[in-house]
Parts: C-alpha cells; sequence; structure tokens
C-alpha cells in the first residue's frame, strides 16, 4: 500500500474497457484519466451506453479494465486477484443501488451489521457501529422494525447506513432515488449532501436526472465511452 497523494481517493489513469463478441471487440471506456479527491460529491452522467455504468463497476471493484491503471486509495487494483478485489471493495467501498436490497427477515440493526460480520468485526462493535450509523441517517428509534414495516425512503436510508458500516473511503451510489418519488428523492440526496458536507464521506453518484446530479459539486459526463465534461454541474439545457 501506498500514501494517496493530496488525499486522492481514485485514481484512473489511461483506462480502457472492451468485451469480447462474435462480431470482435466493443470498445466501452477509452483512455479515461481521473481523480477524485476526499471530501469530494461526483456526479457521474451520460446517456444509455455512454459507459457511465461500466466505470462504475469498474470504481467499485465488481470489473476490471482492459488496459489502465485504477488506484483505490494508495491501492493499486492491477495487482490483484479476484479474492483481494474482494476484501479490498468490503474494506474501502461502500455502495448504494436503486433497489435497497434489504434482508425482509432481518431487523435494521441486523441489515446494517451485515457487512461487518463479513469484515470479521466482533459482535458487540458490529452492534455498538450499527446502530451508530442509524443513528447518523435518522433511524435510531426504529432499529428493531424489519424493512417491510417502514417506507421506501426509510429504506434506502438504511442501505446508506449498511454502506456506512465499514466506515469506506468511496461510497458509490447507482440511481439511488429511481425507486423513489420527488420529494422522497430529495430527502435522500439531502442526507447524501449531510454526509458529504458533515463527515466529510466521499461520494460517486450514477444519475440520468439532472434535479438529482445538482446536488453534488462536481459532474463527470460520459459520451461513446470518452469523458466530454469534468467540471461545474450543469443546467440541464447545457448538457450533453
Amino acid at each position: 500500500m501506498t500514501e494517496p497523494p493530496n488525499g486522492v481517493v481514485v485514481g484512473i489513469e489511461h483506462l480502457y474497457k472492451q468485451y469480447e463478441t462474435a462480431a470482435g471487440p466493443v470498445p466501452v471506456l477509452k483512455d479515461v484519466n481521473l481523480e477524485i479527491h476526499r471530501g469530494e460529491f461526483v456526479a457521474i452522467m451520460g446517456p444509455s451506453g455512454s459507459g457511465k455504468s461500466t466505470f462504475m463497476n469498474i470504481l467499485g471493484c465488481l470489473d476490471t479494465p482492459t488496459r489502465g491503471r485504477y488506484v483505490l486509495d494508495g491501492h493499486d487494483t492491477s495487482a490483484l486477484d479476484s479474492d483481494d478485489l474482494a476484501r479490498l471493495r468490503n474494506r474501502f467501498i461502500g455502495f448504494v443501488f436503486q433497489g435497497f436490497n434489504l434482508l425482509p427477515r432481518a431487523n435494521l440493526l441486523e441489515n446494517v451489521a451485515l457487512p461487518l460480520i463479513y469484515a470479521g468485526t466482533p459482535r458487540r462493535e458490529r452492534s455498538e457501529r450499527a446502530r451508530e450509523m442509524l443513528e447518523r441517517v435518522g433511524l435510531g428509534r426504529h432499529v428493531e422494525h424489519r424493512p417491510s414495516q417502514i417506507s421506501g425512503g426509510q429504506q434506502q436510508r438504511v442501505a446508506i447506513a449498511r454502506a456506512l458500516a465499514n466506515r469506506p473511503s468511496l461510497l458509490l451510489a447507482d440511481e439511488p432515488t429511481g425507486n423513489l418519488d420527488s420529494a422522497t428523492s430529495h430527502e435522500i440526496m439531502g442526507l447524501f449532501t449531510q454526509l458529504n458536507a458533515e463527515a466529510g464521506i466521499t461520494i460517486v453518484l450514477v444519475t440520468h436526472e439532472h434535479d438529482v446530479a445538482r446536488f453534488a459539486k462536481r459532474e463527470v459526463t460520459f459520451v461513446d465511452g470518452v469523458v466530454t465534461h469534468d467540471g461545474h454541474v450543469r443546467e440541464p439545457e447545457s448538457a450533453t
């Protein structure tokens, strides 16, 4: 492990990704270079087929590049096998998806503690930390409830608490408001903003909705596998 320079959590250098098909190789990402620093809140945008989901999978160590370099919080992922990547993923990355993916028969405390079990955290510490995370997202009074006993917005809060349980370096959110109404979506994005501002959590968000992206501080737009914009979050009428 090397110390990340200047607080760089994500370092991407000359990253390419292509898939092999019967008709030949299909390029998806083409020479992507990107840095994300600790405490940033970045929205990843782009039309369908632009490469943003593939890029997100690589950030999450769920896929590997064809060539190029991805350094996650000082760890060069190019030299790691699938088991090493799984350990890195569990330790350094928290995931929030469009579907809440909660265990229906487990209570909220047990759902949030799940990644801590995989990490080998002792039982007492698991319980204390899961309770702390539920408090952080405003659900400290609901630890014994089952997912079916709370609203969709509250279920996404539980998913966020679960993603934070291992105190990750990077929180990846893939269309986290896709199953929520507008008011609840803004509530969840407000929570992301609060976590970023008050706790300094590094967040990368994939979305196709400009009213969701505007909560971020930086926009990275992909078109045909290439980064076409990296900077301020733009208004819809000027976005690619």
